[in-house]
């Protein structure tokens, strides 16, 4: 049995926000939590996202998307369930039984991103870099 404390990530397409919140976690304080991300809609994974992960040293291409519903349909559960998408999105979360703590934490949509490609890397980069520090800031308290 592991004592370490369990964390999902949940967005709308578990394409980019909620990937990169877990592969931040991992590599943060993967010593002491295990995480997964799922989403309430999996689609396929940001290429852009894909790309800013890189650019920092962390490879998350061979990553596959997942469904919320289907961790919750399987009984999983977690101490903690953050939400990584909008407002609007995260009411439409299941409510995990047993979750010790479900926090939101809102970030914008890399995939509703408008511009040229530099651009959109950019926002993302944004993006990417405020999950990161949220992360960094959240583990201190836990």
């Amino acid at each position: 049995m592991s004592d370490k404390l369990k964390v999902l990530f949940v967005c709308v397409h578990n394409s980019a926000r909620s990937q990169m919140a877990e592969a931040f976690l991992k590599q943060l304080a993967g010593d002491r939590f295990e995480v997964e991300s799922a989403g309430l809609e999996p689609g396929r994974l940001n290429p852009v996202a894909v790309e800013v992960m890189k650019e920092i040293g962390i490879d998350i291409s061979g990553n596959k998307t997942k469904s919320a519903f289907d961790f919750y349909k399987q009984g999983k559960r977690y101490h903690y369930v953050i939400t990584v998408c909008d407002e609007s999105q995260s009411q439409k979360c299941p409510i995990f039984p047993n979750t010790l703590r479900m926090l939101h934490w809102g970030f914008a949509d890399p995939s509703s991103f408008q511009g040229s490609p530099q651009e959109k890397l950019a926002k993302t980069r944004i993006v990417r870099d405020k999950i990161k520090e949220t992360i960094e800031g959240w583990i201190k308290t836990v």
